[in-house]
């Protein structure tokens, strides 16, 4: 007896979903500061068009690849590469299912800590000043306490399924998230300060544009903020209508996560040139601080600095993290759910249980060997693992899928004559950008 899969069941609950999964804590430190060292608003600028010339094709690349198999992404690379080899499509999403596990083992620390960091202000208005301290100190007891209980609450939303769980609670995150991020936005712009921010961030020094460094970080920054290259976008894919307008759908995937990192950017920076103004420094050797020390360090000592009212500003921003946080782990706790689901024939919960097991002995491998592995995962997930997938997908569809010619089927090229175009893109211009990209992190390393 077949069985059905389970399924989104609005276009509006599949984009909030799929920006949820590319709208994470990357999007609040790392495009802010990019943008910041990067020529300000010429970076924005440069940002915005390499989003449409590479980011979004690689985005539509492997959401269709999912939605045309209505698989896992195991078994969707499989079926999209059996005129070539079953093989090498299985064995790419064994390795896309690898970088989701690693991706979550660093992850679910990071998450934890912002976790942490949330309570640490709600304790403090409860009275309990040395569980504050605790829990806005970092040290190994409190990653062994906040990274299960983020790993528990993704499992808990994955076990509920697709329509009940990941659309439910993506439909509920993420507007909150956007009113906790506007709410901040509002408060910092009227400090002392922020207006210097906002002149450097939104000020493009187009003497900058033309900078191989600026165009090389602006691409990359792109591409890996939409998360693709480990296949929760794919599974995503998988869950919607064969068919569907993937292309309209990309376009709201993309301008959904651009809308938030463009308004991380506006609460991240002009928040910094605040700290500046109440003496803190921000800027070493003329970059503007980012990173953990930004989140952990500078944006905690300027709450502090605001008296009571800092309290409640900590408290919000940290709930926000931990949302955006949460919107992310979802979608790749998915992928190898989804695989144990579908090829292993598990039941949801035993593959819950299982991948969350694996999370959390990856997880605590990391914290037990913090200084050696934990920056070495981020690096090859971040600099091999999204780029080295990102362009198989891009292979795949150009090349390998019904050997290349599915986007231009003479059948569709009667109803839309433009597929031929974008077909020749996919298989020619967008391999070329990224192994671009690919090349100089190497060389930059």
């Amino acid at each position: 007896m077949s069985v059905t899969r389970d399924s989104f069941h609005s276009r509006i609950g599949f984009v909030l979903a799929a920006a949820g999964s590319a709208i994470g804590l990357g999007n609040v430190w790392g495009f802010p500061t990019q943008a910041a060292n990067n020529g300000g608003g010429a970076f924005v600028f440069v940002y915005l068009i390499v989003t449409v010339l590479l980011a979004f094709p690689a985005l539509f690349a492997e959401i269709y690849l999912g939605n045309q198999a209505q698989k896992n992404p195991v078994g969707a690379l499989e079926d999209a590469c059996q005129d070539v080899s079953k093989r090498l499509g299985r064995y790419a999403g064994l390795f896309g299912l690898l970088g989701a596990i690693l991706m979550l083992s660093f992850y679910s620390i990071v998450a934890g800590w912002m976790l942490s960091h949330a309570l640490s202000p709600l304790m403090a208005l409860l009275g309990f000043d040395s569980a504050a301290t605790w829990l806005a100190d970092s040290s190994v007891a409190r990653n062994l306490a906040f990274t299960p209980i983020f790993i528990v609450l993704s499992a808990l939303i994955i076990n509920r399924g697709v329509h009940s769980g990941i659309e439910r609670w993506s439909s509920r995150l993420m507007p909150v998230l956007f009113v906790l991020l506007i709410g901040l936005i509002i408060y910092i712009l009227q400090q002392p300060g922020a207006s210097e921010g906002v002149a450097m961030y939104l000020t493009p020094d187009f003497s900058q544009i033309s900078d191989p460094k600026l165009i090389i970080s602006a691409m990359g920054q792109a591409f890996f903020s939409l998360s693709i290259g480990v296949g929760g976008m794919m599974v995503y894919g998988s869950y919607m209508k064969k068919d569907a307008d993937i292309g309209k759908l990309v376009i709201s995937i993309g301008a959904l996560d651009t809308l938030i990192a463009f308004l991380a950017g506006l609460l991240i920076i002009p928040t910094l040139f605040v700290a500046q103004h109440m003496g803190q420094q921000v800027f070493i050797d003329g970059q503007l601080i980012g990173g953990p020390q930004l989140i952990f360090s500078t944006l905690p000592a300027l709450f502090d600095s605001m008296g009571d009212i800092g309290i409640y500003v900590s408290l919000v921003f940290f709930t926000l993290m931990s949302m955006a946080a949460l919107t992310s782990t979802i979608s790749s706790t998915e992928v190898p759910v989804a695989y144990l689901v579908e090829d292993k024939k598990y039941s949801r919960f035993k593959s819950t249980f299982i991948v969350s097991l694996v999370v959390l002995a990856a997880s605590m491998t990391l914290v037990f060997n913090f200084d050696s592995l934990f920056g070495a995962v981020i690096n090859w997930v971040n600099s091999f693992q999204l780029p080295i997938m990102g362009l198989f997908y891009f292979i795949v569809v150009g090349w390998i899928y019904k050997r290349g010619n599915q986007l231009a089927d003479k059948a569709l090229l009667a109803q839309k004559p433009w597929l031929k175009l974008w077909a020749n893109y996919l298989r020619f211009v967008c391999p070329l950008l990224l192994t671009t990209v690919f090349i100089n992190v190497i060389s930059n390393m």
